[in-house]
Protein backbone atom coordinates (compact mmCIF):
# COMPACT_ATOMS: atom_id res chain seq x y z
CA UNK A 1 0.00 0.00 0.00
CA UNK A 2 1.21 3.53 -0.76
CA UNK A 3 0.65 6.31 1.75
CA UNK A 4 1.06 9.96 0.80
CA UNK A 5 2.24 12.09 3.69
CA UNK A 6 0.91 15.58 4.32
CA UNK A 7 4.17 16.98 2.89
CA UNK A 8 3.57 15.09 -0.39
CA UNK A 9 6.18 12.36 0.12
CA UNK A 10 5.07 8.79 -0.54
CA UNK A 11 5.82 5.75 1.59
CA UNK A 12 5.19 2.09 0.85
CA UNK A 13 3.74 0.32 3.89
CA UNK A 14 2.70 -3.23 4.64
CA UNK A 15 -0.33 -3.49 6.85
CA UNK A 16 -0.81 -6.20 9.44
CA UNK A 17 -3.94 -6.96 11.42
CA UNK A 18 -5.71 -3.86 12.77
CA UNK A 19 -4.80 -2.90 16.34
CA UNK A 20 -8.28 -3.68 17.68
CA UNK A 21 -7.95 -7.20 16.24
CA UNK A 22 -4.52 -7.62 17.83
CA UNK A 23 -5.94 -6.57 21.21
CA UNK A 24 -8.79 -9.08 20.89
CA UNK A 25 -6.26 -11.82 20.11
CA UNK A 26 -4.72 -11.33 23.57
CA UNK A 27 -8.04 -10.94 25.38
CA UNK A 28 -8.44 -7.16 25.52
CA UNK A 29 -10.65 -4.53 23.96
CA UNK A 30 -10.03 -0.84 23.25
CA UNK A 31 -11.98 0.07 26.40
CA UNK A 32 -9.42 -1.83 28.52
CA UNK A 33 -6.73 0.71 27.56
CA UNK A 34 -6.57 3.28 30.37
CA UNK A 35 -3.46 5.33 29.45
CA UNK A 36 -2.14 6.66 26.17
CA UNK A 37 1.30 8.08 25.36
CA UNK A 38 3.18 8.76 22.12
CA UNK A 39 6.84 9.35 21.43
CA UNK A 40 5.77 12.29 19.24
CA UNK A 41 2.73 13.26 17.24
CA UNK A 42 3.17 12.71 13.46
CA UNK A 43 1.69 9.84 11.43
CA UNK A 44 3.14 6.54 12.68
CA UNK A 45 2.87 7.06 16.45
CA UNK A 46 -0.68 8.43 16.27
CA UNK A 47 -2.16 6.11 13.62
CA UNK A 48 -4.79 4.60 15.97
CA UNK A 49 -5.00 7.45 18.47
CA UNK A 50 -8.64 8.40 17.95
CA UNK A 51 -9.68 4.87 18.94
CA UNK A 52 -8.38 5.56 22.45
CA UNK A 53 -9.81 9.01 23.14
CA UNK A 54 -11.37 7.62 26.34
CA UNK A 55 -7.93 6.92 27.87
CA UNK A 56 -5.87 9.28 30.02
CA UNK A 57 -3.52 10.90 27.52
CA UNK A 58 -0.04 11.77 28.83
CA UNK A 59 1.40 14.45 26.56
CA UNK A 60 3.82 17.35 26.56
CA UNK A 61 2.10 20.70 26.02
CA UNK A 62 4.30 21.55 23.01
CA UNK A 63 3.24 18.32 21.22
CA UNK A 64 -0.43 18.85 22.10
CA UNK A 65 -0.35 22.40 20.77
CA UNK A 66 1.40 21.30 17.56
CA UNK A 67 -1.24 18.63 16.99
CA UNK A 68 -4.14 21.03 17.32
CA UNK A 69 -2.58 24.15 15.81
CA UNK A 70 -3.96 25.67 12.64
CA UNK A 71 -1.40 24.09 10.29
CA UNK A 72 -0.38 20.46 10.84
CA UNK A 73 3.36 20.03 10.25
CA UNK A 74 5.33 17.38 8.39
CA UNK A 75 3.79 13.93 8.38
CA UNK A 76 0.88 14.84 10.67
CA UNK A 77 -2.47 13.21 9.87
CA UNK A 78 -5.00 15.04 12.06
CA UNK A 79 -7.74 12.54 11.16
CA UNK A 80 -5.83 9.84 13.09
CA UNK A 81 -5.87 11.79 16.36
CA UNK A 82 -8.71 14.36 16.06
CA UNK A 83 -10.79 12.58 18.73
CA UNK A 84 -8.07 13.39 21.29
CA UNK A 85 -8.97 17.09 21.19
CA UNK A 86 -11.45 16.55 24.05
CA UNK A 87 -9.83 13.57 25.75
CA UNK A 88 -8.65 13.70 29.37
CA UNK A 89 -5.10 14.99 28.80
CA UNK A 90 -2.44 15.11 31.51
CA UNK A 91 0.31 17.56 30.60
CA UNK A 92 3.66 16.02 31.45
CA UNK A 93 6.27 18.54 32.58
CA UNK A 94 8.89 16.48 34.45
CA UNK A 95 11.97 15.16 32.70
CA UNK A 96 11.02 11.74 34.13
CA UNK A 97 7.33 11.11 34.74
CA UNK A 98 6.52 7.99 36.81
CA UNK A 99 3.10 7.08 35.44
CA UNK A 100 1.88 4.85 38.29
CA UNK A 101 4.23 6.02 41.06
CA UNK A 102 5.93 2.61 41.36
CA UNK A 103 8.68 2.88 38.74
CA UNK A 104 7.04 0.33 36.43
CA UNK A 105 6.28 2.81 33.64
CA UNK A 106 8.33 5.98 33.22
CA UNK A 107 8.07 8.57 30.45
CA UNK A 108 11.40 10.33 29.80
CA UNK A 109 11.64 13.62 27.95
CA UNK A 110 14.08 13.16 25.04
CA UNK A 111 13.78 16.26 22.84
CA UNK A 112 15.62 16.75 19.60
CA UNK A 113 13.69 14.80 17.00
CA UNK A 114 10.75 16.99 17.99
CA UNK A 115 10.49 19.49 20.83
CA UNK A 116 8.36 17.21 22.97
CA UNK A 117 9.75 13.83 21.93
CA UNK A 118 9.60 11.16 24.65
CA UNK A 119 10.89 7.63 25.27
CA UNK A 120 9.12 5.04 27.40
CA UNK A 121 10.58 2.76 30.08
CA UNK A 122 8.60 -0.26 31.22
CA UNK A 123 9.70 -2.69 33.92
CA UNK A 124 8.36 -6.15 33.22
CA UNK A 125 8.38 -8.95 35.82
CA UNK A 126 10.24 -11.52 33.71
CA UNK A 127 11.79 -9.49 30.89
CA UNK A 128 13.11 -6.71 33.11
CA UNK A 129 13.42 -3.09 32.08
CA UNK A 130 12.89 -2.06 28.47
CA UNK A 131 13.18 1.40 26.91
CA UNK A 132 11.24 2.03 23.70
CA UNK A 133 13.40 4.56 21.85
CA UNK A 134 10.75 6.24 19.72
CA UNK A 135 12.75 8.39 17.31
CA UNK A 136 15.70 9.07 19.60
CA UNK A 137 17.45 6.35 17.60
CA UNK A 138 16.49 5.01 14.19
CA UNK A 139 19.22 2.38 13.74
CA UNK A 140 21.71 0.68 16.11
CA UNK A 141 24.55 2.12 14.02
CA UNK A 142 23.62 5.59 15.25
CA UNK A 143 24.72 4.41 18.71
CA UNK A 144 27.86 2.55 17.69
CA UNK A 145 29.06 5.25 15.28
CA UNK A 146 27.80 8.23 17.29
CA UNK A 147 25.83 9.54 14.29
CA UNK A 148 22.88 11.93 14.36
CA UNK A 149 20.14 12.17 11.75
CA UNK A 150 20.05 15.31 9.62
CA UNK A 151 16.29 15.76 10.09
CA UNK A 152 16.19 16.58 13.81
CA UNK A 153 14.55 19.73 15.12
CA UNK A 154 17.72 20.09 17.22
CA UNK A 155 20.76 17.86 16.77
CA UNK A 156 22.22 19.36 19.97
CA UNK A 157 19.13 18.35 22.00
CA UNK A 158 19.20 14.86 20.48
CA UNK A 159 22.86 14.43 21.49
CA UNK A 160 22.07 15.52 25.07
CA UNK A 161 18.97 13.28 25.24
CA UNK A 162 21.05 10.31 24.05
CA UNK A 163 23.71 10.91 26.71
CA UNK A 164 21.01 11.18 29.39
CA UNK A 165 19.35 7.99 28.16
CA UNK A 166 22.69 6.15 28.23
CA UNK A 167 23.05 7.15 31.90
CA UNK A 168 19.47 5.97 32.56
CA UNK A 169 20.17 2.62 30.84
CA UNK A 170 23.34 2.16 32.91
CA UNK A 171 21.46 3.04 36.13
CA UNK A 172 18.51 0.72 35.46
CA UNK A 173 20.15 -2.06 33.42
CA UNK A 174 17.29 -1.73 30.92
CA UNK A 175 17.38 -3.00 27.34
CA UNK A 176 17.03 -0.44 24.53
CA UNK A 177 14.57 -1.43 21.80
CA UNK A 178 14.98 0.64 18.64
CA UNK A 179 11.67 0.37 16.82
CA UNK A 180 13.03 1.56 13.46
CA UNK A 181 15.65 -1.21 13.49
CA UNK A 182 13.98 -3.65 11.08
CA UNK A 183 16.33 -6.53 11.92
CA UNK A 184 15.85 -6.08 15.66
CA UNK A 185 12.11 -5.52 15.26
CA UNK A 186 11.67 -8.75 13.30
CA UNK A 187 13.17 -10.66 16.23
CA UNK A 188 10.64 -9.25 18.72
CA UNK A 189 7.44 -11.07 19.61
CA UNK A 190 4.28 -9.75 17.95
CA UNK A 191 0.66 -10.01 19.08
CA UNK A 192 -0.79 -12.35 20.13
CA UNK A 193 2.61 -13.15 21.68
CA UNK A 194 3.80 -10.79 24.40
CA UNK A 195 6.55 -10.10 26.93
CA UNK A 196 6.04 -10.65 30.64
Amino acid sequence: MRVTRADGQERVVTLGPPLAEQLRAIGYSRSDVTHLVFSRYPLAPTANASAFAHARWLVRRIEHDAMFGTEPRGAARPATYSALRNSPAVFVTAEEHDVFGDGSVVIRHAPGHSEGHQVLFVKLARTGGVVLSGDLYHYPEERTLGRLPTFEVSEEQTAVARRELDAFLARTGAQLWIEHDLVGHRALRKAPEYYE
